[in-house]
């Protein structure tokens, strides 16, 4: 362990951030598994990896087999600074494992500093309606270039929050963030091609930081990838860990019966 809990949520955010009402979280000495509501890689996600070399492959087999048992296929392995053995990139490599694409690497960002003021014309509101979460979901569609989304009932979580940037009456960014008892864990934050340049993403982190510190916890993470490194650095955050992601692919023989 590195002996700070900020960092540690930094660089293993899914073990310590409260589970949404459909995620499942597995706990061991070795690993940690977190399960999310999706199928995609990104959904299941292994992490804080604690283990002695030669016990590689029988901690892959568990990994497996809880996947198996809850019909999943591939889910992702994010190997921190800290994670054990130092080689462990080297040696999932060896096993087949691929470099998540489009990017492999995460930098473990934190800011522990009031950000900059936001714009002025920048309004940000939590998401509380199934319009404004449908407004969300698009907006991430569009700048991740995913399918186009399907509405769904918004369910309120409280330590759990999606936020929307508007400019102009219009929704043009979207963000969320996790409330635990460190400080906030920023995901997902995008902004529509057109309305980049504006602020949304200024104004976006701003209402997490207002939020985290109204919760006596003005502290923020996250894991930023090339595009909001240079925005976020900007904003104060500091570069304090990295992460390699790999994506596993879980052979369906292995499935439980």
């Amino acid at each position: 362990m590195s002996g700070d809990p900020w960092l540690e949520l930094a660089e293993n955010a899914n073990t310590y951030t409260p589970l949404g009402p459909r995620d499942e979280r597995i706990v061991t000495d070795r690993y940690v598994l977190w399960l999310g509501p999706g199928d995609a890689p990104g959904w299941s996600v292994a992490q804080r990896f604690r283990f002695r070399p030669g016990e590689l492959e029988e901690v892959r087999a568990e990994i497996h087999a809880e996947l198996g048992a809850r019909g999943r296929t591939t889910c992702t392995w994010e190997v921190g600074t800290h994670a054990t053995p130092g080689d462990l990139v080297r040696r999932l490599h060896e096993l087949g494992l691929v470099d998540d694409a489009p990017t492999a690497l995460a930098i473990g960002m934190m800011l522990d500093r009031e950000p900059p003021e936001p714009p002025g014309d920048v309004e940000v509101r939590r998401v509380e309606t199934d319009d404004d979460l449908y407004a969300a979901d698009r907006i991430a569609a569009v700048a991740f270039g995913g399918p186009p989304p399907r509405r769904r009932r918004f369910a309120a979580d409280p330590n759990n929050v999606v936020y929307l940037a508007v400019v102009d009456g219009e929704p043009v960014a979207r963000a969320s963030a996790s409330y635990g008892d460190l400080g906030a864990t920023l995901f997902g934050g995008a902004t529509l091609p057109e309305a980049r340049g504006r602020g949304a993403y200024r104004a976006l982190v701003a209402a997490r930081w207002y939020d985290a510190a109204a919760r006596g916890t003005p502290r923020l993470v996250t894991q930023a990838g090339p595009m909001s490194r240079p925005i976020l650095a900007a904003l104060g955050f500091r570069e304090v860990c990295e992460i390699r992601i790999l994506v596993d692919r879980v052979d369906p023989a292995e499935s439980p019966v």
